[in-house]
């Protein structure tokens, strides 16, 4: 079967700086397929080439067989969009929100009201459709825009980091909505620096840093690239030195990997509870205070900071 979505060394650059940097992937009907990166990393930039809002500066991609560069009107037809920023008029309802965004794709009449119908069913929001958006959460808010994207029914769904800023419950129903999707036939283009939502949902996982694509498969697959190495990761307080630990705890033996971010220090050792009782001796030495500590198996997180050097939430 030939893939929904075809990507070829696409580029983006802006003056001297270049955003997306020769970027390949593919994506089969019916599959969910996350790019994870950290900020900045050019997932915005590639999503928005691929749904036809920024002309590439170089490479094309094809939707159902359409050029981006050549026939974007086409590729309009076939795919939704769920942009980060939300595309919602607060001072309207869901209802006339979804009614608005149907009319702009073209729909009317009763098909547009059914629609408009299966979507607020599909979003959890028919019981609250009349209510004005501003009047909603942040999470409720997300699945508003999420439905537009539904309106027209498209074979692929964008999806850029549709959860950014909302509270965990509804990132929960998000999450599954995505899934649901997914179910019932939906493909997703999905983009998160979240390691857990790619984790989650994604068939395949394209991993995304400084413009440039840097690895590509199932988890399983990525995973095997960092081995059998576990992740000690390190709590610590807010006024400790997170980087002073992290290159002090490089030279202790069965340590790969030491790398600070935030208020934490992720370790990659082949046997983590082996160097547990040095790392802490370490971390008492110099006199920071560890808060808790856990012990993960490889993951998506462990693949990124062996290939970069550096935390995903860097």
């Amino acid at each position: 079967m030939p893939a929904i979505l075809e990507v070829k060394e696409l580029v983006k650059k802006y003056g001297d700086f270049t955003a997306v940097k020769g970027v390949s992937f593919d994506i089969q009907e019916g599959e969910i397929f996350s790019l994870l990166g950290p900020n900045g990393a050019g997932k915005t930039t590639t999503i928005s080439m691929l749904s036809t809002l920024y002309i590439p500066t170089g490479g094309d991609a094809a939707i159902g067989g359409h050029s981006v560069t050549k026939e974007p009107m086409a590729v309009r037809n076939i795919i939704g969009v769920v942009p980060q920023d939300l595309a919602l008029y607060e001072d309207l309802t869901a209802r006339e929100n979804l009614v608005f965004w149907g009319q702009m794709y073209g729909l009317s009449g009763k098909t547009l009201n059914s629609r408009v119908d299966e979507v607020l069913e599909q979003i959890g929001l028919a019981d609250r459709a009349k209510e004005r958006v501003k009047a909603y959460s942040g999470g409720m808010k997300r699945r508003v825009n999420i439905g537009v994207g539904l309106l027209h029914k498209p074979r692929l769904l964008f999806m850029d980091e549709p959860t950014v800023g909302i509270d965990p419950q509804s990132r929960r129903a998000i999450l599954d909505s995505v899934k649901d999707l997914n179910k019932q036939g939906m493909t997703v283009l999905y983009t998160t620096h979240y390691m857990e939502e790619a984790a989650e949902l994604s068939d395949r996982v394209g991993i995304i840093d400084h413009g440039e694509l840097i690895a590509l498969g199932t988890q399983a697959e990525l995973t095997r690239q960092v081995g059998e190495n576990e992740t000690l990761l390190l709590h610590i307080g807010e006024d400790e030195d997170a980087e002073a630990l992290a290159k002090s705890l490089k030279g202790i033996p069965g340590v790969l990997q030491a790398t600070a971010t935030d208020h934490e220090v992720s370790v990659i050792a082949r046997e983590a509870e082996e160097i547990l009782a040095p790392v802490v001796t370490k971390a008492n030495e110099r006199g920071i205070k560890i808060n808790s500590i856990d012990i993960r198996e490889p993951n998506l997180e462990a693949v990124f900071l062996h290939l970069t050097g550096r935390a995903l939430r860097d």
